[in-house]
Order: structure tokens, then C-alpha cells, then sequence
């Protein structure tokens, strides 16, 4: 279960930036860091945030680390909002 409320961590402009961008494809920290104006240990900092929300999953691939979508964390969000406009 998510320990950082999804909300929460959408909040932050960058983290929404990362999103778009593992929206496109999966990737490594390094890969995301490219695409913003912060460090590459922020950027692990705002995906740890990610992560805690359950919006990101990560999947050791050899030694690297690549960033996903969490399908399943999204799902939530969506159901927790269509009961808005149902």
C-alpha cells in the first residue's frame, strides 16, 4: 500500500514532468535527468516520492534501474475520481 498520498506527490511540477515523461517510455534516473533543470540525486529523490505513492514502479535490469508507469496506482486515482462524475 502506497505510504504517500498519490495527490500529494502529483503536487510537485517536477514529479508531474517525470510522469510525462515514464508516460512516453520506461526508463533510468539518468535518462530523466537529462529532460530537467534539477540534480541527477534530486530527481532519485522526487521517483523515491513516486514510489511511495505507487504511481512508479522500478525494476532492476543488470545494473541499472529503470522507471515505470504503475498502471495499477493510476487505476486508483481513476477510480477514487469517477465517482465525481458519475
Amino acid at each position: 500500500m502506497p505510504t504517500l498520498d498519490p495527490f500529494a506527490a502529483i503536487a510537485d511540477p517536477n514529479r508531474r514532468h517525470l510522469l510525462e515523461e515514464l508516460r512516453r517510455a520506461p526508463q533510468t534516473v539518468n535518462e530523466l535527468a537529462q529532460g530537467l533543470p534539477i540534480s541527477r540525486p534530486a530527481v532519485s529523490q522526487h521517483l523515491k516520492a513516486l514510489l511511495d505513492s505507487g504511481l512508479v514502479v522500478v525494476k532492476p535490469q543488470g545494473t541499472r534501474r529503470i522507471y515505470a508507469i504503475d498502471n495499477a496506482g493510476f487505476m486508483r486515482l481513476n477510480i477514487w475520481l469517477d465517482q465525481f462524475w458519475a
